[in-house]
């Protein structure tokens, strides 16, 4: 799952994706109404493809959740994070069995299933495509045994030493990623859940 540019401003309803880079800001556009706004380095900004599930083993990224509740629900919706908490957390522990429910808050749960159905409604939930290195690598391969076959077939005295080939394979671009000024805010970065808003747990 790819969930590059797409961020969470506490404060501010929604998702936003990062459109582009300012003079001393990013401008990003609601997931929501498509409107367009300044974000800054003040603001608590955070990344979604750098949010983590606790639980009590490794914790779990928050862009392979989604792609579990994706393939459960068949690339459709999930339950909305207005359903009732007790259904929610059945859910999530479905998927998710060792999750941390002491760190992980009613809140954080609700955000989980109203973030997954909005990045869907809106097209910017997209599952990440297989590396463009081991797409290559089958073609090179068959053209490799193909050559190998003919050569072998041809009569001794007509073989004649083959040229080596080097079968270049095209590497991957790095996405774009939010600015580092806005989606880590200064005092270093910090391993998160979810983003909280409000304060405390609800239950």
């Amino acid at each position: 799952m790819d969930l590059t540019g797409i961020i969470a401003i506490s404060g501010k309803p929604g998702l936003f994706k990062v459109v582009t880079q300012g003079k001393n800001n990013i401008i990003v556009e609601s997931l929501v109404d498509n409107k367009r706004i300044p974000a800054y380095a003040t603001d608590r900004i955070s990344a979604l493809d750098d949010i983590s599930i606790y639980t009590y083993d490794e914790d779990k990224p928050l862009r392979e959740l989604f792609t579990v509740i994706h393939t459960k629900e068949d690339g459709k919706a999930t339950l909305s994070h207005k359903d009732d908490l007790k259904k929610l957390e059945a859910y999530l522990l479905e998927i998710l069995p060792n999750y941390d429910k002491e760190r992980v808050y009613s809140s954080d749960i609700k955000k989980i299933f109203q973030w997954y159905n909005m990045l869907l409604s809106s097209g910017n939930l997209k599952l990440s495509e297989a590396p463009a290195e081991e797409v290559a690598a089958k073609p090179a391969t068959k053209a490799k045994a193909k050559a190998e076959d003919d050569a072998a077939a041809a009569p001794k005295a007509e073989k004649k030493p083959a040229a080596k080939k080097v079968a270049a394979t095209a590497k991957p671009k790095a996405a774009g990623v939010a600015p580092k000024s806005a989606a880590k805010p200064s005092g270093g970065a910090k391993k998160v859940a979810t983003v909280k808003t409000g304060g405390g747990r609800g239950k």
